[in-house]
């Protein structure tokens, strides 16, 4: 029996099926924007590094405050703030990337 066939139909492809490739959307006005942002694949990316991140930047900074059990609506917005600012630079930089140039008549 050759290696072929106890490979069985895998042999020579990839084992990820090839889909057509995906195009995401880009923005050049603000409305478009938002679409841009809440596109589901970049969502999921966002949210990841916002929680990520967030989680990192919430045990430097206020984990010793909240196991003292010292903690006020004060501590509560900068946690808050600690998870949101990754997320919303995360957009920012999916925002920067998929910008579509405006095409400007030139007045000369």
């Amino acid at each position: 029996m050759g290696l072929e066939h106890r490979l069985g139909p895998l042999c020579g492809r990839s084992a990820m099926p090839t889909t057509e490739p995906v195009e995401r959307p880009t923005w050049s006005g603000w409305r478009e924007a938002i679409r841009v942002v809440a596109y589901p694949v970049h969502l999921k990316k966002t949210v990841g590094i916002g929680l990520g991140v967030g989680t990192v930047l919430f045990c430097v900074n206020q984990l010793g405050v909240v196991i003292r059990g010292d903690t006020t609506a004060l501590v509560w917005v900068k946690v808050a703030i600690t998870y949101l600012v990754p997320f919303a630079n995360s957009n920012f930089g999916v925002l920067i990337a998929s910008r579509r140039p405006t095409h400007r008549s030139d007045p000369g």
